[in-house]
């Protein structure tokens, strides 16, 4: 298969995709679409909306999924079968306050660098 993957670099539903991807020994091209404006321009091009996680496989756009929906997808098609793993992280859902409060926490301790 190949795969696409459109997902910001820290977010609930990102992570999702990660586990099930991981879950599944799956390879794919993980593109950050928060650190690079071209990837989320071609994200919005290819899926025809701004809304991620986006996922290409084998030239099909699932468009604002879930980890759950993408698995829920490859196992419908048969590109993987049905596997009980148990993943660290939800994959059904985005990230709860306190891991907001956490990520805003880690940006702001980070020292402001001028060039």
């Amino acid at each position: 298969m190949n795969i696409k993957a459109y997902l910001k670099p820290q977010c609930g539903w990102s992570m999702g995709v990660r586990a099930i991807m991981q879950k599944h020994s799956l390879e794919y091209e993980d593109i950050d679409i928060i650190n690079s404006a071209e990837n989320y321009a071609e994200m919005v091009r290819k899926s025809g909306q701004p809304l991620s996680p986006c996922v290409e496989i084998d030239g099909i756009m699932l468009a604002d999924v879930s980890g759950e929906e993408v698995e829920a997808y490859m196992v419908s098609n048969k590109l993987v079968g049905q596997n009980d793993a148990d993943v660290a992280v939800p994959t059904d859902r985005g990230c709860s306050d306190e891991e907001h409060e956490k990520m805003r926490e880690e940006q702001t301790s980070k020292p402001i660098r001028f060039f």
